[in-house]
Formats: C-alpha cells, structure tokens, sequence
C-alpha cells in the first residue's frame, strides 16, 4: 500500500468516518439501512457448509431481536478473535437473506466502557486489503497505529509549509491541527476544515512547481535565437499560401514568434479542435526556423499521420525551394542514408517523420525546431529525444487535437505556454450527428446509399478491445463481410484499414480512398487522426457506447472538411448503459470540442484522460481537478503572484515554502515535458 514510513501512515487518509456514538438496535434495521452500529451478546458461532461454500456465522443478540453476522475468509482466524457470550460493537453494511438482516464480514470490538458511555469521536475507516487483513491489519488496526502515531507527534515535527499570509488570507488551519482533525475529528465540521486545508496544500504546490519551472524556463534557459522572419515565410505567405488565416491562427503565429526572437526556449503546446488548421501553424513556424538557418522536425505517431503531413507540406511548398523528407520506419535502406546525408550537410530543411526520427543514427546539423503531433501519444522519454539532437535545446512546440480542459491544461501542462486555435476555418459547414439504434441499421444503410449516389464518400468505423487483437481483427472482418451484403461490387467498393496490415498495404488501401477509387472505408480506430479527405461526408461509428467522447469527437472530425453538408451517426446496441446514454446526448448536442472535454473529464476523472498517466502529476491523494475547480483557480493565482514577487524563494516568509519543497524534491517524480 506503499506505506513505509510513519509520513507514508501520517498520510493515508481514511475514506469515510462513523459515528460511534450513535448505536442502533437491531430492531431499528430496515431494508434501506446502508450502515449500521450495534452493540450485544456474540451467540451460536458455528462453521457451516463444506470447501468452498464454507463460512463461518454467528448471532448478536440486543434486547431487541437478532442480527446474523456472516464470514467467508480468514476462517482460523476469525474463530481464534470471536469469544461466544462476550459483548461486542459491531459494525458494517446490512444486506437481507431470507428476509433476514445479516452483516459480512462486520468490523467488530469488545465493548469496553467507554464505548458504553458513547465517549468516542468520530471512528476513520481506513482503506486496506485482504491479504493485510488475514494479517490483522484491518481498517481499525491502521487507525490505532495512527492514533498511536498522532500521540507521539507535536507541531515541530508536522511543520507549517505554506507562507502566513496565504494561511490567514483563506483562514487555513495549521498543518498539524490538520492531520490531527483529518483522521480524527470530533465532528464532521472539524473533518471539512482539516480536507479542505491538506486539498489546498496539494494543489498549490503542485501550481507552484508547475509556475516555477515555466518562470525558470523563461527566465533562466537559453534557446535558438530566431531573430528574423525572412525570404521563406514572406514569399510562401504571400504568394503560396492557399486560403487567408483566421484570426486565431494569426494570434499563435505571433506568440510563436514572440517566442522564437527572445533568445529563450519555447515550450508551447497548441491546443485547437479537430480541424482549426494547427498544420498550417506548425509549416509556418517551420518556415521561420528556415530563414534563420536552422533545420525542423515534425513526429506524428503513426505512419498513416506522418504520410499524410508529409503529402500536404510538399504540395504546400512545391514551389518553393525548401526541401522536405519524409522518415517512418518502412524508409528503405538506401533511402534512410540519403536523408541522413542531407541532415548532417544541412541541406534538408524539413524531416517528418515518426518515432524512426528519434533512433540515435539520426543526426541533424542543426536542429533549431521540434513539433510533435498529436503529443499524448508520445511517452515523455520519446519527445525528450528529440530535444537531445542539438547541443542548444530546440524550440518546441507540441500539438494536440484532443482537446484538454483548462482545470487539466493548468495541472498536467502547467511548466508550457498555452495557446489555443478556437475559431473554425470559414465556410466550414458544422457537422450533423445523429444516434441510432441497431434496429434501424436498415434505413442507415438506405441514407448511405443516397450519399454515395450523390458522389460522396464514407467511414465506417469499428471498435479497438484493447485485451484482444484476435478478437477486434474478427470484428472487423465480420463486419466488413456484413457491409459486402449491403454495398455489393462492383456498384459499390470498399477500402479496409487495420492494425494487422503492413503499412504499405494500409498506405495503398487509404490511397485507393483519397483517389475516391472506393466509396467506403471500412477500419478500425487507426483512422483516428489525421486522414484527411474532403469528400467523405458520412463517418458511421459501430459500437459507439464502446467510445469514450474524446475519442468519438476525434473520429467525427475526418468529415466536414469540403464544403458539403457532413454527418455522423453514432450506432449502438438496444440495451445500453445510463453513462452510454448521456455520451450519446452530449454528441449529438454540440460539436465544441473543449465542452466535450470538460464533459469527458466529468464523467471520467483525469485518470482515464489520455496522456495523464504518464505525466505522475496528477497523483492527487485529496483533491480532485474536477470537483475542486475552483479551489485549484486559487492556488494557480496565488502561486503566480508569489513566484512574480519571488521566483527563488528567498524571502525570509517564504523560505518556509522553499525548505519544504527542497526535502520533497527527490521523493516526487515530477515528469517534465523537455
């Protein structure tokens, strides 16, 4: 359970309290008790049933009826503690068998005095496990060496860590008093005071280490110096560039820049919906890096993405005199020495690529620009690679589509600048999203006709079970099997795209779709990001319930990239789940990526978002991103503030602060993003 140390126990919070002063009878009980304390007389303790189905039970007995009590594990155990006709408190959840109330496996003890008196303060029910358990290390157990421990303890030895007048300001408690009232209050008042001081504490300094290091960054770093927009920008902008900018993509081009002249690191993530035109931004940027003399790198994480960038920026640029290549892990031999040549003589502006541009044979002469793509799929020792190829740290800039909540952004991707596309491209059409059921299956398939005989273009999209390649690859292929008997060749022909395939067979299959040799492409979640194709105008999700809603708004968003009207229609079983139900809502209601998230992280909790495991930054034990939002406002504003009138810690209130954090920083994994 990862207690060690008395700090680990000091810090394994309880997660609920019980009043023990409240005792009922057992009388009292009725079929919508959830807990229940009541003391008696232990009677009949028998073992009943055989291997298996063996169980231990007993009867408790007040003055006014019976209470079965119900064991199944730690059997020896058990019959060893329980003394027949001894009086005992005992506690736990009620449940009915044969009409009958019984509690399994109740927390018990002896009844003493005291516990008669109802002296006791609220009781902390600890977390543990079974196996601890058989060790008699049960819930109780953990608090009484708690207990124990917070008798030992005085102020000195829990020691305030946040500056006076943060304290007095929100009228926190101190720390000691905290820990004391956290395990043991004696109401459930004093409990709020002590969570909401220690929830405090956890999200400020996890803001103060992320302000931190983003003041150093911006203070301290030093970075290549991009001191010129030149020929290469100028002339692409003016003469090449296909379509006027938005507003929002001419604000992050300027923040970009602002950036790249300071003579410091950049470290941005671009954050902007499925769409808003983030590729355009990254060649841009990539264009500056050119007239200063200095070489770029784009990773994608898959080969499909990477082609993909890499068609559209030579298309972009193929008037122009910048040279780009392209680097995947199928590059042939001779084709990867070519490129290698071109890196090391500095004649190769441009490498896109996937994780082949990490591997250690890579070299660039002079790497002044790392963009990653699609970053949460990236671990963060693969991006830190790439910072790695040059003796002076590139600019970075980290893309995602994915849309990251702010209170998320703030937490996980506080050390970056943060800039945000939030306006669509014009004459984007918004996108239709429907849900259906299986049942009518029949007439989806009659609309699907319809928009190909009007000549436009489909995705049908399966499901990935992660536990089970064999099983998601006979999924598909029964499903493709099934589209075959609705969409007969030669009328109608079809593309598949899947994890199995080599990827030049995936390359040519996802070819054969952009040239509209076929209408349909039928795949798995491969296609997720980055395939862009402006006559698909259908994207039907099989199994949508199976989707989380980041995941569903990421595949909505390959259509509606022409100018036709687009649709998506989510199809699931009959039966589904509330949750299911409520996702299915939130699609079909709004196509505003960011409100997505905020939802997705709602329903799911940061630990489920992608690329937050990986970060160690939410290893939250108290709060929580989404139910304390507004306290994390808060502590971010409070943290800005000191770290602006001290970035070093020095001043004599908040040394405190500073020494703190000092003996934390070996125990902590912050993971940075360079």
């Amino acid at each position: 359970m990862g207690i060690f140390t008395f700090n680990d126990l000091l810090n394994h919070f309880p997660h609920r309290h019980v009043d023990k002063t409240n005792i009922n009878f057992i009388n009292e009980i009725i079929p919508s008790t959830e807990f229940v304390q009541v003391a008696g007389t232990l009677l009949n303790i028998e073992t009943v049933g055989a291997k298996r189905s063996k169980r231990i039970v007993a009867q408790l007995k007040d003055k006014t009826g019976f209470l079965e009590l119900t064991w199944f594990q730690s059997l020896n155990w058990i019959q060893k503690m329980l003394e027949p006709g001894r009086q005992y408190l005992v506690y736990g959840r009620v449940s009915f068998y044969q009409g009958r109330p019984q509690i399994v496996h109740p927390e018990m003890e002896i009844l003493n005095d005291e516990k008669k008196e109802g002296k006791a303060f609220l009781e902390p029910i600890y977390p543990t496990t079974e196996k601890l358990r058989s060790k008699a290390l049960s819930g109780r157990q953990i608090g009484k060496l708690t207990y124990g421990l917070l008798g030992m303890l005085s102020e000195k030895d829990v020691p305030e860590n946040l500056p006076d007048d943060i304290l007095k300001k929100l009228k926190l408690l101190n720390r000691f008093k905290a820990y004391s009232q956290i395990h043991f209050p004696v109401n459930i008042e004093e409990y709020d005071e002590a969570v909401s001081r220690l929830k405090f504490e956890e999200l400020f300094l996890n803001q103060l280490r992320m302000v931190r290091l983003k003041s150093q960054r911006h203070r301290l770093s030093k970075g290549v110096l991009f001191s010129r927009v030149g020929d290469h920008f100028n002339k692409f902008y003016s003469e090449y560039l296909p379509f006027e900018l938005t507003n929002a993509q001419k604000r992050v081009i300027k923040e970009i820049r602002n950036d790249t002249a300071t003579g410091k690191q950049m470290n941005r993530l671009l954050q902007g919906d499925v769409g808003s035109g983030k590729t355009i931004v990254a060649l841009l940027t990539m264009l500056i890096a050119a007239d200063n003399g200095y070489q770029s790198c784009l990773m994608a994480p898959t080969e499909v993405l990477a082609h993909q960038h890499y068609q559209n920026i030579i298309r972009l640029l193929k008037q122009t005199p910048v040279h780009v290549d392209l680097l995947t892990g199928s590059t042939k031999t001779g084709a990867r020495k070519n490129i290698q040549e071109k890196l090391s003589d500095g004649s190769l502006h441009i490498l896109i690529g996937t994780h082949a541009v990490i591997e250690k044979d890579v070299q660039f002469k002079n790497l002044g620009l790392a963009i990653v793509d699609e970053q949460h799929k990236f671990g963060v020792a693969q991006r830190a690679k790439l910072w790695e190829k040059n003796e002076m740290a590139p600019h970075i800039l980290v893309m995602t589509a994915t849309p990251i909540p702010r209170t998320l952004a703030m937490t996980a991707y506080g050390d970056l600048d943060y800039s945000v596309i939030d306006e669509m491209p014009p004459g984007r059409q918004p996108i239709t999203t429907v849900h259906r059921y299986e049942n009518n299956r029949h007439k989806v398939m009659d609309f699907l006709r319809t928009e190909i005989a009007n000549g436009r273009q489909v995705y049908i999209i399966f499901p990935l079970i992660e536990e089970s390649d064999k099983l998601d690859y006979e999924n598909l292929m029964k499903g493709y099997e099934n589209l075959k008997a609705w969409f007969p060749e030669p009328k109608y022909w079809i593309s598949m795209v899947h994890g199995r395939q080599k990827a030049e067979q995936k390359r040519i299959n996802m070819q054969r779709f952009v040239n509209a040799d076929t209408q349909i492409m039928v795949s798995t979640t491969v296609i997720e990001v980055g395939v862009d194709v402006s006559n698909a105008s259908v994207m039907v999700i099989e199994s949508a319930e199976k989707f989380g809603l980041s995941q569903l708004h990421q595949l909505r968003g390959r259509v509606g990239r022409g100018a036709e009207k687009s649709y998506c229609i989510l199809l699931t079983a009959t039966g589904i789940s509330n949750d299911a139900k409520e996702r299915m809502k939130i699609m079909t209601t709004t196509t505003n990526g960011f409100i997505i998230a905020e939802k997705d992280l709602d329903m799911r909790g940061p630990g489920d978002i992608e690329g937050t495991r990986q970060s160690g930054i939410l290893n939250l034990k108290l709060a929580s991103i989404v139910q304390d939002r507004s306290l994390m406002e808060i502590a971010r504003n409070l943290a800005n503030i000191l770290v602006d009138e001290d970035p070093e810690l020095k001043s004599a209130e908040n040394l405190r602060l500073k020494n703190y954090l000092q003996t934390q920083q070996d125990k902590t994994a912050w993971s940075r993003i360079s």
